[in-house]
C-alpha cells in the first residue's frame, strides 16, 4: 500500500473513533461552553486562556456550531499530530512499517480522551510535538528556515495555553548541556525569537493591561486543585496515558539518551527529563505533560522497525502492531463516555480500576469528572427557557449563575433566541451590560446555595423553577430561582458585587 492511502485511512479512523466513543446521550463538556462563548467576546486574553480557541470557536459559529462541528476540530487537531509523527518517522529514515506502529500507538493512546473534548489541551499536545519535529529537522538539515517553523509553533502554541513555557523551561538548559548547543551560534535562532516575541507580544500587553490575571488563575489552580496531587501520582500517571505504547516511547527515551545513532537527537531526552522534573516540583496536573510523548513514539518506532530486521526477529514485528490495540481495547469503554448516562447509572462501569473517578478535589465519585461534567445541562436550559417564558414580556430579565458551565450550558442549549446567561465566574465576570435597569432575575445556583430573605425582598415575586435531577451530574441539585420585579436598584447592586469579584481577579484584594 502506498504510504499516502495508509496515513489518509490512520487519520480517517481517527475521525471515526472520536465520534464514536462518545455516546450521543452526553452533553458537551463544561469547559467547551465557555471557549465557545469567547467567540462572541473576541480578545488577546482571557482570565484562564489565551485567544486561540476562541478564533476555533468563530469556525465553529460559522458552521453552524453544531456538537459535529465542537468534537471535529479537537479530532482534526489529533490527526494533525498523527501527520506530524508519521512525517518525523520518515525523516528518521523510518519505513512503512515504523510509521504505522507509530500511528497506531497514537491511536491507542489517551489522545482519543483529549481529542473528544474542546478545549486547548489537544493544540497544546501538537504544538509541543511541532516544537520537537522543527528542531529534528534543523539539526538535520541546517537550514534555518525550521528555527522561524520553530518560532511560529511555540508562538501558537503560547497563544492557545501557556503550558507551553514549562516546555521552553525544559528545553533550554537541553541544549545547553547537549552538542545541539550549536543552535545558540545561530543569528536566526535570535531572529526566530523576536518574530515569537512579536506574535505573543498582543496576548502579553493584553495581561499587563489587565493586571496579569494568569497569575491570579495559577495561584488559585494551585490553591484548590495542585494541591491534591502527589508528585509520585505525578510521574505514576505518565505511564498510563501511553500504556499500550510504553514499550515504544521507552525505547525511544532509552535510544535518545544511550544510543549513537540518535546522538544529534540528544536534546530530547534531557527535554523530557527536564520538564519532567520542572513539571513534578510545582505538583502538576499529569496531562500536562502528554505532549513530550508522541516524539518519543516517533523516535521508538524508527529504532524498533529497524532492530527486527533479522529472519528469526522479522517474525515478532506483526506482534509489535498488534500489541497497543490490544491493550487499549479492554479499556476504551472505560476512559471513553462510550455507555449511555442510562446504562451507566444501571451498571456502574469498573472507573475505580484506572483511578479515573478521582477528581481534582482528591476525592472519589462514581464516575470520571469529566463524564459527570458531560450530563444534566439539556436539563438546565429547558428549565430556564421555562423560568424566561414566565417573565413579563416588558422589562429587562437577567440571567445570573454561580459558575461558567452553568451559564455557557445555557446559552448553548437555550432554544430561545437572544437569550444569555451570565455569571461572576472565568471571563463572565467582564461582559456584564448594566447599563439596561434590570427588572427581573433568573437565579441558577448550585445545590448548596440557598436563597436568602435580602434577595427577596428585592422583588415582588418568587419561584422555585427546578433542579437538575441526573443522579450521575456534576451540577445535581443545581436549582433555578425566578425572581420578578425589582424594588431595589439592582444595577447597583450588581455593580458593586462585580467590582469585588475583578478586584480579587486582578490582584486587588
Amino acid at each position: 500500500m502506498k504510504p499516502g492511502y495508509l496515513l489518509l485511512f490512520f487519520i480517517l479512523f481517527k475521525f471515526a473513533i472520536q465520534y464514536a466513543v462518545v455516546h450521543p446521550d452526553f452533553d458537551l463538556q463544561r469547559d467547551e461552553f465557555l471557549h465557545l462563548d469567547q467567540a462572541d467576546h473576541l480578545a488577546w486574553g482571557y482570565l484562564s486562556v489565551p485567544p486561540v480557541t476562541s478564533w476555533i470557536s468563530v469556525l465553529i459559529r460559522w458552521l453552524g456550531n453544531g456538537e459535529f462541528w465542537v468534537r471535529f476540530f479537537p479530532a482534526l487537531i489529533g490527526a494533525l499530530t498523527i501527520w506530524v509523527v508519521w512525517d518525523l518517522v520518515k525523516r528518521l529514515g523510518g519505513n512503512l512499517y515504523a510509521q504505522s506502529l507509530s500511528a497506531i500507538a497514537l491511536l491507542c493512546s489517551a489522545l482519543i480522551r483529549m481529542n473528544i473534548l474542546f478545549q486547548p489541551n489537544s493544540l497544546d499536545v501538537l504544538c509541543w510535538s511541532l516544537v520537537f519535529y522543527t528542531l529534528v529537522c534543523f539539526f538535520q538539515t541546517g537550514q534555518s528556515k525550521w528555527l522561524y517553523f520553530l518560532a511560529l509553533s511555540f508562538a501558537i502554541g503560547f497563544l492557545n495555553k501557556y503550558n507551553i513555557l514549562f516546555l521552553a523551561l525544559g528545553l533550554f538548559p537541553a541544549l545547553a548541556i547537549t552538542s545541539n548547543r550549536s543552535i545558540f551560534k545561530s543569528k536566526h535562532l535570535y531572529f526566530a525569537l523576536l518574530l515569537a516575541l512579536v506574535l505573543v507580544t498582543p496576548n502579553l500587553v493584553w495581561q499587563w493591561q489587565n493586571n496579569f490575571p494568569v497569575l491570579t488563575h495559577m495561584n488559585l489552580l494551585s490553591k484548590y486543585q495542585l494541591v491534591n496531587n502527589s508528585r509520585l501520582g505525578f510521574l505514576m500517571e505518565q505511564l498510563l496515558f501511553f500504556y499500550p505504547g510504553i514499550f515504544i516511547w521507552l525505547t525511544g527515551l532509552i535510544a535518545l539518551g544511550f544510543s549513537r545513532q540518535y546522538k544529534d537527537y540528544r536534546f530530547v531526552f534531557w527535554s523530557f527529563l527536564f520538564t519532567l522534573l520542572v513539571f513534578t516540583y510545582f505538583q502538576a496536573k499529569a496531562y500536562y505533560a502528554i505532549g513530550l510523548f508522541p516524539i518519543l513514539l516517533g523516535f521508538g518506532s524508527v529504532w524498533l522497525s529497524e532492530f527486527f530486521v533479522k529472519d528469526w526477529k522479522r517474525k515478532l514485528k506483526p506482534v509489535l502492531l498488534i500489541l497497543p490495540p490490544a491493550l487499549f481495547l479492554p479499556a476504551l469503554t472505560l476512559i471513553h463516555p462510550y455507555y449511555s448516562p442510562q446504562q451507566i447509572l444501571e451498571d456502574l462501569p469498573p472507573y475505580e480500576l484506572l483511578g479515573l473517578n478521582r477528581w481534582e478535589d482528591g476525592k472519589e465519585y462514581p464516575i470520571p469528572q469529566d463524564f459527570a461534567d458531560m450530563v444534566g445541562w439539556s436539563q438546565l436550559a429547558a428549565l430556564v427557557d421555562s423560568a424566561y417564558q414566565m417573565m413579563p414580556t416588558t422589562g429587562r430579565t437577567m440571567i445570573i449563575c454561580s459558575n461558567y458551565g452553568q451559564a455557557g450550558a445555557i446559552n448553548y442549549y437555550s432554544k430561545i433566541p437572544g437569550l444569555r446567561a451570565l455569571t461572576m465566574n472565568a471571563d463572565y465576570l467582564y461582559w456584564f451590560d448594566l447599563k439596561e435597569k434590570v427588572d427581573n432575575l433568573i437565579l441558577v445556583w448550585e445545590k448548596d446555595e440557598k436563597i436568602t430573605d435580602r434577595e427577596l425582598n428585592f422583588f415582588e415575586e418568587y419561584q422555585e423553577i427546578g433542579k437538575i435531577t441526573y443522579p450521575l451530574a456534576r451540577e445535581k441539585g443545581t436549582t433555578v430561582h425566578f425572581l420578578r420585579g425589582a424594588k431595589a436598584d439592582i444595577n447597583t447592586i450588581l455593580k458593586d458585587e462585580v467590582a469585588e469579584e475583578k478586584k480579587v481577579w486582578e490582584g486587588r484584594e
